[in-house]
């Protein structure tokens, strides 16, 4: 068994690389070799109490309420999610059209976006047809693997 050539270049480009862009993480593969790099960021979250009941959720019985499933951009049944981490760009050039607007109808194939992966542009086309009901992302934003990024009602 032989050792693995490690490319430590690679590894210090890949990991400047997630740090520039603020991605979580980011692999890469060429022939049956494969690098990976990851990174934990951690995330606060802090709710405010409710302003009913002096600061507590509780009704009548001094039960929390039942909250009822809402649709995410996440679960939404509509969402196109990225299939890859990299960069999306909203046209095809600076000073092209956008490939799409918030009401405009598009059809199955429609190109909606691109994100740019490794220095390649892939574009990112509608698997069904409707209407965009929302742009979730911004041009030139860094998204990760399975990040909605256009809702089609």
């Amino acid at each position: 068994m032989c050792a693995m050539k490690i490319d430590h270049d690679a590894i210090k480009n890949l990991a400047t690389l997630l740090t520039e862009t603020d991605l979580s993480e980011i692999e890469i593969a060429e022939g049956d070799k494969r690098i990976r790099v990851t990174r934990t960021i951690t995330v606060q979250a802090f709710t405010a109490p409710s302003a009913q009941h002096g600061g507590h959720a509780a009704n009548a019985h001094g039960a929390a309420p039942a909250a009822a499933p809402a649709v995410s951009h996440e679960n939404h049944p509509g969402a196109v999610k990225s299939p890859m981490v990299g960069t999306v760009y909203l046209q095809s050039e600076p000073t092209a059209p956008k490939f799409i607007t918030k009401g405009q109808t598009v059809q199955p194939g429609d190109t909606l976006l691109i994100i740019e992966a490794m220095k390649v542009m892939n574009p990112i086309k509608a698997e069904k047809g409707g209407v965009v009901q929302e742009i979730l992302v911004d041009d030139s934003q860094p998204v990760e693997f399975g990040q909605p990024l256009v809702i089609i009602a």
